[in-house]
């Protein structure tokens, strides 16, 4: 383990800074459940979800002394410095959201990176969706292209060597470093090359919405269908009679996409090109894409630019929970990703998702309190890696 690595273990007190005493709480209502496992069971147990592998014998013994000494959550963080929490646990928990199947089973790229090096960094998560970030390793060749996924794929061949340490060896840079973006284009893992690979090609980038609603806010598009919803800016290539019934329209299309072609407009003047393997970008022009089938409907909306409208603040999806600081609009991905990325549903998202990870099930009415509680934790300082720690802590009982 490294420096930086004992000195956070050290800095764990029992519950952690800002953590709140229903966390304690029902921790210890957690070990009261699995009274039978003693202090290096629940150790092994501990390690074992975090990182995916067993403890060696000195982290085991550390992590089993920190238990008795009341402070598990020192134990977990520890477990979250183990190489295999980046090159396995994170890699595995992120695979899926880089593509249309959901699959773990894809090859490493730059949006699962994204995730291992914002945990690594404990840097802010919420900046997954609109961060000028990207990561990688400079001893690993070829660097990093616009146009290929091949600096990924051999950092994954990498990673299989004992001696690479994904603290030091992974990098930060930014993105528009290495890509055809200007800083104020760049949204985190929405302008990823994987991303972009995934879901602004072809189409009409209404994917690249869902599919960001579905990773990151754990909702899809049946979830947040609002009839209510003024559909002034829906485009022109969706029929108001499908079929030639207009009930159709007003009782089924009009929910999603009057609330989702206003935000969606933020993508623009993003597309990825298959000829060249690349993400592009044409500042103050808007993708031919967004024209597609206009004579379906001329009538509708025609879109001049990037400026997107958030229209969920008002009824049925103000649910979500908003960011009441923010203004519900503005132009392009980056301001997009942040209305997002602030909102309540993303926090619960990322926390639900941790905590069926580590605890191997999903939360049920018994966890409420607690889901809630670190949700709002989370909400402080959108620390990934204590959700982790502090799910294992709950579960270890289990």
């Amino acid at each position: 383990m490294n420096s930086r690595a004992r000195s956070r273990s050290r800095s764990g007190t029992v519950w952690g800074k800002g953590v709140s005493k229903t966390l304690a709480a029902a921790a210890a209502l957690s070990l009261a459940a699995g009274a039978l496992a003693g202090p290096r069971e629940q150790a092994q147990r501990m390690h074992d979800r975090i990182a995916g592998v067993p403890a060696d014998e000195t982290v085991l013994r550390q992590m089993t002394q920190m238990i008795e000494n009341k402070n598990p959550l020192g134990a977990a963080l520890l477990a979250t410095h183990n190489r295999h929490f980046y090159t396995v646990t994170l890699k595995n928990f992120a695979a899926p959201w880089t593509n249309r199947d959901q699959s773990p089973f894809v090859p490493l790229n730059d949006y699962t990176t994204l995730v291992i090096g914002l945990v690594k960094d404990d840097l802010p998560f919420d900046q997954i969706l609109y961060g000028d970030l990207l990561y990688y390793a400079p001893s690993v060749s070829p660097l990093p292209s616009a146009s290929s996924n091949a600096h990924y794929e051999a950092l994954e061949r990498r990673m299989n060597d004992p001696s690479f340490d994904p603290e030091t060896d992974i990098v930060q840079t930014a993105q528009s470093a290495f890509y055809p973006l200007p800083p104020n284009a760049t949204a985190g893992a929405i302008t990823t090359r994987a991303a972009a690979e995934a879901f602004f090609i072809a189409g009409t980038n209404r994917a690249m919405f869902r599919f960001t609603l579905l990773n990151h806010l754990c909702v899809d598009m049946e979830q947040v269908l609002d009839t209510s919803t003024i559909p002034d800016r829906i485009r022109q290539d969706v029929s108001r009679s499908p079929g030639g019934d207009s009930r159709v329209f007003m009782n089924n299309c009009i929910g999603c996409h009057a609330g989702m072609d206003p935000l969606a407009q933020a993508f623009a003047y993003y597309n990825f090109n298959p000829a060249t393997g690349s993400i592009e970008y044409t500042q103050g022009i808007v993708q031919p894409k967004y024209f597609n089938n206009a004579d379906t409907f001329p009538d509708g909306y025609v879109t001049p630019d990037d400026a997107w409208e958030n229209y969920w603040r008002v009824g049925r999806n103000a649910l979500l929970g908003w960011d009441p600081t923010l203004p519900g609009h503005g132009n392009g991905a980056k301001s997009m990703g942040m209305e997002l990325a602030r909102s309540e549903a993303f926090a619960q998202c990322q926390v639900k998702k941790v905590f069926k990870n580590v605890c191997l099930r999903d939360p049920d009415a018994n966890d409420h309190e607690f889901i809630t509680d670190l949700t709002q934790s989370f909400k402080g300082g959108y620390d990934l890696r204590n959700v982790f720690a502090q799910s294992a802590v709950y579960c270890r009982g289990e």
